[in-house]
């Protein structure tokens, strides 16, 4: 525990300027999604090389894609020892609607012992983190337990589109034997959380033409296909009473949930009656014979995202719209193919649909499902090492999101892949007043410390998948 002893001393001395050169980082507008701040996603990018460089991470480049740049550095001198591939990004949200944020998105401001900017959670915050956990060991110490390279992108916000690409071209400089991403959240203040787990996505996009033109309902009704009516009906038929997909082969390679893991899930305690009353709703809903742990964690889903057409504002127009559609979206879970799924769709919408319409379907973006066994023992050692710091029992989680990057990590390297997140879900990522809890800030440090002395001490093959 020594090494624990030393980066608390180093965290409590140098937290002021810690905080400071956060607040630097958060001040770069580094929206991806907007093109008027490419020179920012530069600077965003130049600032955290140097970040990266005075901390002591060296081979340090700014790659170019067709997008946005990649940083990568790296620390090899460990040798015999595995070696951790740190993940992240440093593009952030959009800030709309501007109006709702108590303060400027990127004039970071402490209130309450909580750091309000946009990226202060998602992923800035974290990502510094690591950066800063590395730094206090080659300080302190003067080298690492463990080989370290970083591999920080800046698109994750628009759904990383040249990253696989680039893993691809640099699986060799990329190599390593896990990957630790810090871009998720625990299970609550004070609950650290190991996420083991994510579901994958599809979409799709469902059109429905009728007439030429909209219709009188009184000269046409009755004798002319709807497109709303048809619209309804294949929506319908896409589940029963009781939320069960009612499309054939959807739950076919559905991977069941093992003994120990649904025992975990009750350890946990959820509940329901408080989310109920959190959410404003008289009943929870999910598919029958699976708690709403299990619904939303290891369960897939067929979701109606929405629904356009006909006259929809005040008053009433008596009309039969030429056109409807509809937007559905499906998390899956392991062993379930997006591209299989997607197929199992079409089919079915081309089994219900009403006559009298030409239905169309056009597909979304895909990503796939991904799970490390919770058993596995680099994610039991990030339990460990939560446990250590946070001196309470550590969840090990599934989340019901996607992060399709995590997937492809997973299947273009074959690398077990560790989620050690330390946001929480009311910091408010994505949406106006973003912020990041600093206890968190202070403890994550510590345990991201730790868990690199935990991963030094197993062998290389012990790590493998």
């Amino acid at each position: 525990m020594e090494h624990l002893q030393a980066l608390d001393g180093y965290f409590k001395e140098n937290r002021d300027e810690h905080i400071e050169q956060l607040n630097d980082f958060l001040r770069i507008p580094s929206i991806s999604a907007l093109s008027e701040h490419k020179n920012d996603m530069q600077l965003a990018a130049e600032w955290l090389l140097k970040s990266l460089q005075d901390a002591g991470i060296e081979n340090l480049i700014i790659d170019k894609t067709d997008g946005h740049p990649v940083i990568y550095g790296d620390w090899l001198h460990a040798e015999g020892k595995p070696t951790i591939l740190v993940y992240g990004h440093y593009d952030v949200q959009p800030v709309d609607p501007l109006e709702l944020w108590e303060s400027g998105p990127f004039d970071p401001e402490i209130r309450d012992n909580k750091l309000y900017a946009r990226g202060a959670s998602d992923d800035k915050g974290q990502v510094f983190m690591h950066v800063k956990a590395v730094e206090a060991l080659i300080k302190k110490t003067g080298s690492l337990p463990v080989n370290v390279k970083f591999l920080i992108e800046g698109e994750e916000e628009v759904g990383s589109p040249n990253l696989e690409k680039y893993i691809e071209e640099n699986k060799e400089k990329l190599s390593a034997d896990l990957i630790v991403i810090s871009d998720t959240g625990m299970y609550g203040p004070g609950k650290p959380a190991v996420c083991y787990g994510l579901r994958g996505l599809c979409g799709v996009q469902i059109d429905v033409k009728g007439a030429k033109g909209d219709l009188h309902s009184g000269l046409y009704g009755g004798g002319v296909q709807n497109p709303l009516h048809a619209l309804v009906e294949v929506l319908a038929s896409f589940r029963d009473k009781e939320g069960t997909i009612t499309v054939d082969g959807f739950y076919d390679n559905v991977q069941a949930l093992s003994d120990e893991e649904r025992a975990a899930y009750e350890a946990l305690g959820f509940d329901e009656e408080a989310l109920k009353n959190e959410l404003e709703v008289p009943e929870l809903f999910g598919e029958k014979g699976y708690t709403h742990l299990e619904q939303t964690w290891v369960r897939p889903t067929l979701e109606l995202n929405g629904i356009y057409g006909g006259f929809s504002g005040e008053g009433i127009k008596t009309v039969l719209p030429a056109e409807a559609g509809a937007k559905i979206t499906c998390r899956l879970v392991p062993n379930q193919d997006p591209e299989e799924i997607v197929e199992k769709l079409k089919a079915h919408i081309e089994k219900h649909k009403p006559v009298g319409v030409t239905v169309t379907v056009t597909e979304f973006d895909k990503g796939k499902p991904y799970i490390t066994p919770f058993e596995h023992p680099a994610i039991q050692a990030a339990g460990r090492s939560y446990e250590k710091v946070y001196n309470v029992p550590t969840a090990y989680i599934r989340g019901g999101g996607s992060i399709p990057i995590v997937a492809a990590f997973d299947e273009i390297l074959d690398l077990p892949v560790v989620l050690m997140g330390f946001g929480l879900a009311s910091e408010n990522f994505h949406a106006p007043n973003e912020h990041f809890h600093l206890e968190n800030f202070d403890q994550g440090l510590r345990v991201i410390g730790d868990y690199y002395y935990e991963i030094a001490g197993f062998t290389r093959d012990e790590l493998k998948k």
